[in-house]
């Protein structure tokens, strides 16, 4: 995936529901949307379980 916020990707994410609340996308889209909005669903966990595993070992050391 490119370089890539979490910010940009929770963007992305919210355009490619927009759209598809919508109707915006064609059927010959759907799959590389919903393919989209996997991946970008995915990074956005994996960076938020990153920040919060930081913020743990932060208060950790705060705590001692």
């Amino acid at each position: 995936m490119e370089k890539l916020t979490y910010e940009r990707a929770a963007d992305e994410l919210e355009q490619i529901l927009t759209a598809l609340k919508n109707d915006e996308v064609t059927v010959d889209e759907l799959a590389e949307k919903v393919e989209r909005a996997s991946q970008l669903i995915v990074f956005c966990k994996k960076k938020l379980t990153a920040t919060e595993e930081k913020i743990d070992k932060i208060m950790d050391k705060l705590e001692q």
